[in-house]
């Protein structure tokens, strides 16, 4: 399994300069959870050492390309409460809502397909 990840920071997902989103991101855990740690770890005693990271990763990071995808799947399920990703009851309705409209474009092709306007049209292209 060829997992190249690249810890990058992700402004557009981000409040300040994107490192807590960016970590998020990379190891899928939600960016929320990420935050929580971060602050409750600056205001427990650990201030000086996460100003200092914050910073030096706000300094070191690339910001993460426009054109970058997450490695993960189109449709990502969260398996546990602090993962990245689609709630299942979500998923399932996404997945239910484009089933659907793939029912409805198919009936209607196959409503003209059998209409006689459509037998009309294939035998005049035939003559």
């Amino acid at each position: 399994m060829n997992d190249k990840r690249t810890l990058y920071r992700n402004r557009r997902a981000g409040k300040v300069a994107g490192v807590c989103a960016g970590i998020a991101e990379y190891f899928n855990l939600e960016t929320w959870l990420v935050r929580v740690a971060v602050v409750s770890i600056f205001l427990l005693g650990g201030s000086g050492v996460v100003f200092v990271a914050y910073i030096a990763l706000w300094m070191i990071l690339d910001e993460k390309p426009l054109n970058a995808t997450n490695d993960t799947s189109d449709l990502a399920v969260k398996k546990k409460v602090w993962q990245a990703g689609e709630p299942a009851k979500q998923a399932l309705q996404d997945v239910s809502a484009k089933f659907h409209t793939l029912e409805s474009r198919l009936r209607a092709i196959e409503t003209y397909v059998t209409s006689d306007q459509y037998e009309l049209k294939r035998q005049i292209n035939n003559l």
